[in-house]
């Protein structure tokens, strides 16, 4: 290949360089791999050859790696260390020395068999780069026109490369005509060997984020930011936003002067409908303003038995259709705007609701007021007789005397025991009072008790005690004995307790 011709090809080079906006360096370098595949197409080789263009002179040269070994087997792939220092000086055994291959009829010959491979490489440089431009814009909005619609598909002409709007990222409410202007996302590029394979979107959220950026400078210059987007592409979208710096109003900076600016998004969706509605730290509060357009009176925050966060809101009876939307939509959209699930009642269901859970409080507490615990008491007051009854036979002989000849006494002393203070009772059980450490009998009970003083600050005591522990002691004439009175609270079957007046006297 003569020095002129060697020349031209640099120029051909850089001239599809400047065409197909590819870098010098990928062209060279695909030319390089064509030449060595050229090389071994014709003249054969199984060695390591590279291929080196000079970029100044255009000049193509073939190199094969050799080993350098003592005794050479395989020529192609070895050499001997004289050889070997005819290129390299310092070469040592078991070192590679690059010794230039190219052949003398190399020139054309290799030209024209490269030439449909240089082409190739070229293409795939071309891929390659297109590949790297647009997947760096992927989530970025793109302009293009419809160029065909084949099965619900549509195919969307980006100028070097075409684009796919699948059906599933259509707004449903459009209809699209071939050589129409539209604006969608880029979702995903994928590498195919036709080229870059780029996705579309117009129902994406991110689709609605990035018109308000290109329609609002406040948020494009980060004075309002984004927090959150429910979208229903074609019906209802919600966008929660929050000021960044004091003094602005986030949702009117969104809305624009007499909503210019929520309206240019609006005509681009195709009439699809957005509320805007500021973003707050407090939770229930920012879930009230999610029901905008509805007016919420409370919000109750609280989990479910699974974890999930659970929103209680009350609204007027008047509001409820407007906070739940039609089909339920706006209650869902403030659900995926905030992340909480939403339970929407309104005054008349609040009132009911509480008016049950009152009654089936009191209910409740009547249960627990009449199973009040007597049952412990009880089973001390049982386990206290059992002890009493284990006493000796003169006891219990003892106290039947006493008994029986308690009516013939009782005249005279009824005034006096009335006050006499007595140990909590329940049905069917003595006294808790302390067994005494010695056997005594009524007589002498008796005796100590009418020995008393009587004075008045001793019934007084005695009163008090009484009604402390709210007994009172009177003697029943159809019993024939004194008992004790107590009355227990809960309307029980038996409301007195009776009691010997031996264990009184104790």
């Amino acid at each position: 290949m003569a020095a002129g011709s060697k020349n031209d090809f640099l120029v051909a080079i850089t001239q599809v360089c400047s065409e197909r906006n590819l870098s010098r360096e990928i062209v060279l370098q695909a030319v390089e791999q064509a030449l060595v595949s050229a090389y071994k197409r014709n003249f054969g080789g199984t060695q390591n050859i590279t291929a080196k263009i000079d970029p100044s002179s255009g000049k193509a040269r073939i190199f094969a790696s050799k080993q350098v070994v003592e005794q050479v087997q395989d020529r192609r792939n070895e050499m001997t260390l004289d050889e070997a220092r005819r290129y390299e000086p310092v070469a040592e055994i078991g070192s590679t020395v690059q010794v230039e291959a190219t052949p003398d009829d190399f020139g054309r010959i290799a030209a024209q068999t490269a030439k449909q491979v240089i082409l190739q490489r070229i293409r795939e440089a071309e891929r390659d780069a297109l590949y790297s431009s647009f997947v760096e814009r992927e989530g970025e909005i793109v302009h293009g026109t419809v160029h065909a619609l084949e099965q619900g598909n549509i195919t969307v002409n980006l100028g070097r490369l075409e684009g796919v709007l699948p059906k599933q990222e259509q707004i449903p409410t459009e209809r699209y005509r071939p050589n129409q202007k539209i604006r969608a996302l880029i979702t995903e590029v994928n590498k195919s060997s036709r080229g870059p394979q780029v996705i579309l979107s117009r129902t994406h959220r991110n689709f609605l984020r990035r018109l308000l950026e290109l329609e609002v400078p406040e948020i494009f210059n980060g004075l309002v930011e984004i927090k959150s987007i429910a979208r229903e592409a074609g019906q209802r979208s919600k966008v929660a936003v929050a000021a960044m710096q004091d003094g602005i109003d986030p949702v009117g900076a969104c809305v624009g002067q007499r909503g210019v600016r929520i309206q240019a998004i609006v005509n681009e969706l195709s009439g699809e409908k957005i509320d805007v509605v500021e973003w707050s730290a407090s939770a229930a509060t920012f879930i009230g303003n999610a029901l905008s357009p509805a007016k919420v009176i409370s919000v109750k925050l609280s989990e479910d038995e699974n974890g999930d966060k659970v929103a209680t809101v009350v609204v007027q009876d008047k509001q409820l259709s407007l906070a739940i939307g039609k089909e339920g939509q706006n209650a869902r959209l403030a659900a995926k705007l905030t992340g909480w699930r939403i339970d929407i009642k309104n005054e008349t269901q609040t009132a009911e609701e509480a008016q049950r859970r009152a009654e089936a409080l009191a209910a409740r507490r009547a249960e627990l007021i009449a199973a009040e615990p007597v049952a412990e008491v009880e089973t001390a007051a049982l386990e206290t007789r059992e002890a009493t009854l284990e006493q000796p036979e003169e006891l219990e002989f003892e106290r039947e005397g006493a008994t029986a000849s308690l009516p013939t006494e009782a005249a005279e002393i009824e005034a006096s025991i009335d006050e006499a203070p007595v140990a909590e009772l329940s049905e069917g059980a003595v006294a808790e009072a302390p067994a005494p450490e010695v056997d005594v009998s009524f007589e002498e009970a008796l005796a100590a008790f009418e020995a008393d003083d009587g004075s008045p600050e001793a019934n007084e005591r005695k009163r008090k005690e009484a009604r402390r522990k709210g007994q009172t002691l009177v003697f029943d004439e159809k019993l024939g004995k004194v008992v004790a009175k107590k009355k227990h609270k809960g309307g029980r079957g038996k409301d007195w307790l009776e009691t010997d007046e031996e264990e009184i006297a104790e």
